[in-house]
């Protein structure tokens, strides 16, 4: 029955009291998992490092020490991550064996406060992507494909078409995370967020995605995509919980140059009753071609929900939010261009058989590790960064960058708190739609409405908001100011008590194993 709840509370003071114990808790995930294989949410399953790690803190809390509030807690990471003693792939046929010798630092801080590892998550290969399809290890299904609410709506086109082909997808490019997350394999999990990679998969998948402040979270030991933008992201079932990781990961670090100085104290977030001296931006610009009429619906109503709770609600305008894409492709191509240097075939990862020169070993390494997506953002970067394109297209986009930064920073001295935009612009498409596009158009299409926050370095958080007419998630987005995450988290935590987003029925993971599911009852845990 601890299943069911909050981390901050209840399952901290279930596992403390001894009413469920951090072995039981590990085996039920690790059966969910089993049973919900098919969705393909894990590439790597840590079974035995998870059971010992639940055996330790089984042992902490016997003895009445447990390291805190995550102690024993069963959690998931994404695969580009890297993890001392379990693969780490990025989802590439150039990492596949890849063991790191070190623990990235937020995966270190989980297990130092007596988290349960277990397994890494699928993704779109090196986090290239914004549908989690484009990995070696195949597709992630979205448990939402599977739940009752889908399938009393999805009316199949043809007697011959079944839920083998009517599966959507669960965004991404964390995918995998917000899959595991949403059919209660694990309680919470670890995202990257370079132009929406956490709070795209999470609106997708009915969960909370949250992307902090840049420099907030250590990215020492995730594998870089935009060392400019990349942040690790947190995908958690309910705000609570996102607040609770939050102050488990944040502070400084050595490791990484780009933290912030100061010391993070965690907090606990109030409960809001008056919201009337908020004041609650509608950026314009968000109502992007291609919106549906759907999503612009919700939006309209959840900024009806706070004018009507006493909230002030106004129009805001972001100005160079239209140039934000062609400039992100710009800057995102060319780091990754620099990035991507690294995998050679010489230190680590898969080395080519072509013995002919050094070159040639080289350049069949990389056609041989990398996929189309990865080796045509690798080409796109190296045009951008060529002597005679270097300051039209590199410097330009950077000073773009720098105005697409300086509307966000006009906006909150205006006296807006925080902004409200939708997070995607659709519902879940299904995977065979959803394939009929190249990799670069999709992704341009589905960062649009998120991507912005990244460059301006901004904290934002997707929660799940309402069931579309096809009985998908939907998610609204919440942006914030520099390292308000508590203002931040506090507005969305008193949005998702306004909205009360419903439980996923999951009868797929019934039918598999009725006995573990009826103890997973709650869509989040506070």
């Amino acid at each position: 029955a601890a299943l069911n709840d909050g981390l901050r509370s209840q399952v901290s003071a279930a596992l403390k009291e001894g009413r469920v114990t951090p072995a039981e808790l590990c085996q039920r995930c690790l059966a969910l998992i089993k049973s919900t294989k098919f969705l393909n949410a894990y590439i790597t399953v840590a079974e035995e490092t998870a059971l010992k790690q639940a055996e330790e803190s089984e042992e902490r809390y016997k003895r009445g020490q447990p390291l805190g509030i995550l102690d024993g807690i069963p959690i998931a990471v994404k695969d580009n991550f890297n993890t001392a003693g379990i693969e780490t792939t990025c989802a590439s046929n150039m990492l596949k064996g890849y063991i790191s010798p070190y623990n990235a630092t937020v995966v270190q801080k989980l297990l130092d406060q007596g988290a349960v590892l277990l397994g890494k998550t699928n993704l779109d290969e090196f986090a290239m992507g914004s549908g989690s399809t484009d990995g070696v290890f195949g597709p992630v299904r979205n448990p939402w494909s599977y739940s009752k609410q889908y399938k009393e709506k999805s009316v199949p086109k043809s007697h011959s078409e079944d839920e083998e082909s009517n599966w959507v997808i669960t965004g991404g490019s964390s995918g995998g995370s917000a899959a595991a997350v949403s059919s209660f394999t694990c309680f919470a999990a670890l995202g990257s967020d370079t132009g929406g990679s956490t709070r795209n998969p999470a609106a997708h998948c009915g969960v909370v995605g949250l992307k902090p402040t840049y420099g907030l979270i250590s990215r020492h030991g995730l594998i870089p995509l935009v060392n400019s933008m990349d942040v690790p992201g947190i995908l958690t079932r309910c705000v609570d919980d996102a607040a609770v990781l939050l102050g488990s990961l944040a502070g400084h670090d050595p490791k990484d140059s780009t933290t912030i100085q100061d010391d993070f104290k965690p907090f606990e977030l109030p409960n809001l009753t008056d919201v009337s001296k908020l004041s609650i931006g509608i950026p314009k610009e968000y109502h992007a071609p291609g919106l549906s009429s759907e999503i612009l619906a919700l939006w309209s109503k959840a900024a009806d929900l706070f004018k009507n709770a006493g909230a002030k609600v106004v129009e805001v305008s972001l100005p160079h939010t239209r140039y934000s894409i062609v400039c992100y492709h710009v800057l995102c191509t060319a780091e990754v261009a620099s990035n991507m240097a690294r995998f050679d075939g010489l230190e680590y990862g898969h080395r080519s058989d072509m013995k002919d020169s050094t070159e040639s070993m080289y350049a069949a390494t990389r056609r041989e590790g990398f996929n189309d997506v990865v080796r045509g953002r690798i080409l796109s970067g190296n045009y951008f960064l060529l002597k005679q394109n270097y300051e039209k297209y590199f410097v330009k986009a950077q000073k773009v960058r720098r105005l697409i930064a300086n509307d966000f920073v006009k906006v909150f001295r205006s006296g807006v708190d925080i902004l409200l935009t939708p997070t995607t612009l659709s519902d879940a498409a299904p995977y065979t739609e959803f394939i009929q596009e190249d990799n670069r158009t999709r992704s341009a299409q589905d960062d649009i409405l998120t991507q912005a926050a990244n460059m301006a370095g901004l904290p934002a958080i997707s929660v799940p908001t309402a069931l579309s007419e096809r009985g998908l998630p939907v998610g609204l987005q919440f942006i914030g100011r520099s390292f308000q995450e508590k203002q931040l988290l506090t507005v969305a935590k008193w949005f998702e008590k306004q909205v009360q987003f419903p439980v996923i029925q999951l009868e797929e993971v019934e039918r598999h194993d009725s006995d573990v599911f009826q103890h997973q009852k709650s869509a989040s845990f506070s």
